[in-house]
């Protein structure tokens, strides 16, 4: 595994540019940069909302080290000017409208988010350093939070220079759906008077999006998501409502589990396709009764009857009810990714 960090040390950082708006020739070279730090990785450094913000103009700050500018010795690899170093900053508020109950302007509860990612030919150099200066200036008196997603040595390096500390895990689990080690799927019920059937597209948004923010209300991301966040997924090549499935009973929503089929490489040594969890969530006063394993169940059989030979999911590491579920139904944990955060100084 390479270091997506770019954590040397010893060179000084040179100017970052920071931008509102990738022109269609940045756009190019940061995908390249994505997909050549991934082929050496097995595992992409920007997360599914840092990718859809590369398309959103205005949405995000986008900073771009570039070859010859980020190192005060210069780089002889790659012509000077090409971008080898990127990050985003994902201020709050900047992206969709924030729900009623979201924290007041400059609560402890608001952070940035943000994810950063060096080409490996310029990786060792400083350029890492650099950009989380710039993403910390950046950012002024908002905390700042980014994800290294792997175990990369690299990651706690740059996080200790720059004075993040780990903040959270989430769990990286699959397990196989067909194939000679493929655990049979239990036949679950739905509890009394629950029906599941797909979600229909034009009729479903407003009451998925309570129960998401009513199951998830402590989670700080995906609890928070508003109609222009769902709107963007749906729009998404990927999104098929035959394996968004939702639960209802006397009529109202009450779970939901949407499905994802990945196409190409996941991560490591998945190479796609496979299917996954993408989210899974019960109303509260719908817990415990089942419900959330029969939707799992319904979900995987889906994917299964695909003929997907393997299934993933993400779940926060310190949620023991949810990583005891996968457990239970054959997933295992392959990798955690961690969070960095880092608090303003005053």
């Amino acid at each position: 595994m390479g270091d997506p960090y770019g954590s040397g040390v010893g060179n000084s950082p040179g100017e970052i540019e920071i931008t509102g708006r990738l022109t269609a020739a940045e756009r190019t070279e940061v995908d390249a940069l994505i997909e050549a730090a991934a082929a050496e990785d097995g595992v992409r450094a920007l997360d599914e909302r840092a990718t859809l913000l590369l398309g959103m103009p205005d949405a995000t700050r986008h900073l771009l080290a570039r070859a010859g500018k980020a190192s005060a010795e210069g780089d002889e690899s790659g012509e000077v000017g090409e971008v080898v170093g990127y990050a985003h900053l994902d201020l709050p508020a900047v992206i969709t409208d924030e729900p009623p109950n979201a924290p007041a302007a400059g609560s402890p509860a608001e952070a940035a988010t943000a994810d950063l990612v060096i080409r490996p030919d310029h990786r060792g150099r400083g350029i890492g350093q650099a950009l989380a200066d710039a993403l910390i200036a950046e950012a002024g008196r908002v905390p700042v939070q980014v994800w290294a997603h792997g175990p990369h040595p690299g990651a706690a390096r740059l996080a200790a220079a720059t004075g993040f500390t780990a903040d959270r895990a989430l769990a990286w689990m699959r397990r196989p759906l067909n194939g000679p080690n493929a655990r049979p799927l239990p036949d679950i019920a739905p509890p009394a008077g629950v029906t599941i059937r797909t979600f229909a597209p034009g009729n479903d948004e407003q009451a998925w999006l309570a129960v998401n923010a009513a199951a998830f209300a402590a989670h700080p991301e995906q609890g928070r998501w508003t109609r222009a966040d769902l709107d963007a997924r749906i729009g998404a090549e990927w999104f098929d409502p035959a394996g968004f499935f939702v639960a209802e009973r006397d009529g109202e929503l009450v779970g939901f589990h949407w499905t994802k089929v990945h196409t190409g490489q996941v991560r490591g040594d998945e190479p796609g396709p496979a299917g996954e969890i993408y989210v899974l969530g019960v109303a509260p006063h719908a817990q415990g009764g089942g419900l959330a394993k029969a939707l799992a169940v319904a979900g995987l059989a889906y994917l299964r009857d695909r003929g997907l030979p393997t299934v993933m999911l993400y779940v926060e590491a310190g949620n023991r009810a949810a990583v005891g579920l996968y457990e239970r139904l054959g997933f295992t944990r392959a990798a955690t990714d961690v969070m960095y955060h880092h608090e303003p100084a005053g």
